[in-house]
């Protein structure tokens, strides 16, 4: 039997995060067709709602969030307003797949919500789950600005076309959809847990172990320099192990996640090779990663180059949006496409 075969047969486990006292209609359905997908998985269902809810359905109820994980002791959420409510219940989850995380493998998780509720439910992926794990979100907010959901992680979106009220033939297949999404996901993230690639050897398994990884920054206007360290790293390696090489692309997200690996000890050392975060950062470009770039490697204590690359450009949306002041003092203004303007 093939590995894909072996995992396919193995049982999977998938969190589903939703407001169970306004959107347990939808949530059921969810949770009814990931079981058609994956009829042996163990699905839970976790409540981060305000009201509580009973449903056999709910693994996790409010209940037992607040009970387990709330900082203080029976907060009474009927008296706390939207944001620091949804604070509460997305620290509360969040300690709760974490906790599930570190004793059992989660091989998926999925949410769906409006704007309130996608910005918990992301909040809990951001904090909980690490890269490459599947996250799923199904909401209204899809297809706007997604920066403050998805963040530098990996969370997959997926727009509901409608709203997530009720049912209905569109809301009902954009949620079979998800289903089916996440389960293929969970699959896919199962088989790479329990099976080692098919068409590796393991004499190469062994070697792939001693490859010290490296994370270079990149932007368009640096391109040709990386591409000529990366050649030269993977053709040239030292006698005693190899390069794998990882390129983030400094749109502020790719500072921020390259600095999340360094944090979590996924990378070995870094060619900052293009630092214009830094310079959106000063000017008030979009493309910032925060005040914080440059300190990862720094406190993880390992190699760091840092160039000057693309230090010389600062980002903004369409041309339309570009601050007077750039106008007015003759600027040299370039529009990279209809979204980016230099």
């Amino acid at each position: 039997m093939s590995h894909a075969s072996d995992a396919a047969s193995l049982p999977l486990q998938i969190v589903i995060l939703g407001t169970c006292d306004t959107k347990l209609q939808e949530l059921l359905h969810l949770r009814s067709q990931v079981l058609v997908y994956a009829e042996a998985a163990t699905v839970l269902l976790v409540d981060v709602g305000r009201d509580a809810v009973t449903d056999p359905a709910i693994s996790i109820s409010q209940n037992d969030l607040l009970k387990q994980y709330a900082p203080s002791t029976n907060p009474d959420l009927s008296t706390i307003p939207r944001n620091p409510l949804t604070e509460i219940m997305a620290d509360c989850a969040t300690a709760y797949l974490q906790e599930l995380h570190s004793k059992t493998t989660i091989h998926g998780v999925i949410s769906l919500g409006g704007s309130s509720g996608t910005s918990l439910t992301s909040a809990v992926m951001r904090r909980a789950l690490p890269f490459l794990m599947p996250k799923l979100t199904v909401s209204t907010v899809a297809s706007g600005d997604t920066a403050p959901y998805v963040g530098e992680t990996d969370i997959t979106l997926m727009y509901s076309i409608v709203d997530i009220a009720g049912s209905n033939d569109i809301l009902n297949g954009v949620l079979d959809n998800a289903a089916g999404a996440i389960v293929g996901m969970a699959r896919a993230y199962q088989r790479r847990l329990t099976s080692p690639k098919a068409d590796e050897t393991h004499e190469a398994r062994k070697k792939k172990k001693k490859k010290k990884r490296i994370g270079i920054t990149m932007f368009g206007v640096t391109t040709p320099g990386v591409d000529a360290i990366r050649r030269h790293l993977t053709s040239h390696p030292p006698t005693n192990h190899d390069y794998e090489i990882y390129i983030f692309h400094a749109t502020g997200h790719g500072g921020r996640a390259m600095e999340r690996l360094i944090t979590s000890h996924d990378l070995d050392a870094i060619i900052d090779l293009t630092t214009t975060e830094i310079a959106d950062e000063i000017v008030g470009g979009v493309m910032s990663a925060g005040p914080h770039r440059l300190e990862a490697a720094a406190k993880a204590g390992i190699p760091q180059i840092i160039s000057l690359g693309a230090c010389d450009i600062v980002n903004f949306g369409p041309r339309s949006t570009l601050p007077p002041k750039f106008l007015e003092q003759g600027r040299k203004i370039y529009e990279h496409n209809a979204s980016v303007t230099l």
